[in-house]
């Protein structure tokens, strides 16, 4: 089981300063098809207008390391594999994942004034939007361990140990690669400008 979270921290401002090749087995099994389950669920914020709403959420966020987020993308993978011995090899002949995706966002407890809905829905399909290209990230790591371990042959390793050490080592950079992507992504739509500071501001001075 892997997990992981990806998130959107709050900023302390509101308003101007926001915060190898393969076997023919292999390929045929490394092209098994596979559907993530992704989900979404919510916190409630509290609020009338767009900085009532924007304090909530610095208040109610899900706490992520040391701060609060405004959403997170968080999942949990796990894998059916197959090893065979090979005379003295072990080899990983399949691995099928399962993957569950779940987006964590705000939602209104209480029904909103019709201009600060309209900024609101603005805001947050904006920021739905954002964290489903983290869940696109992680869709995209699963697809890159599968091609990066079926098929995978350890000579004198029949008893299927070693594969699993170089398995973690293959895992584990595929796993960084993909953190320091999203970890990227959110530092350009983040910074002063771009697409989650326009957000704020568009919910908070309802511009």
């Amino acid at each position: 089981m892997v997990a992981a979270r990806i998130g959107i921290r709050v900023r302390t401002g509101i308003r101007l300063c926001l915060p190898l090749a393969l076997p023919l087995y292999a390929v045929l099994a490394a092209r098994a098809d596979w559907k993530p389950v992704e989900k979404v669920e919510t916190y409630a914020v509290a609020g009338k207008s767009g900085p009532e709403l924007y304090a909530s959420i610095g208040e109610r966020g899900p706490k992520i390391g040391k701060g609060r987020t405004i959403a997170y993308t968080s999942f949990k993978l796990t894998w059916s594999r197959k090893y065979e011995r090979q005379g003295d090899a072990c080899v990983l002949v399949s691995a099928v994942p399962k993957l569950v995706i779940t987006y964590t966002l705000p939602k209104p407890s209480q029904q909103l004034p019709v201009a600060i809905a309209r900024n609101w829905q603005t805001f947050i399909t904006g920021v739905s939007n954002h964290e489903k290209v983290h869940g696109e990230t992680i869709k995209d790591m699963v697809r890159k361990i599968e091609a990066a371990t079926v098929g995978l042959t350890i000579a004198g390793d029949p008893d299927c140990r070693q594969i699993k050490t170089e398995m973690t080592r293959r895992l584990s950079e595929l796993s960084q690669a993909q953190r320091q992507q999203s970890r990227d992504f959110d530092q350009v739509e983040m910074s002063d400008g771009g697409n989650i500071h326009q957000l704020i501001l568009g919910l908070v001075n309802g511009g």
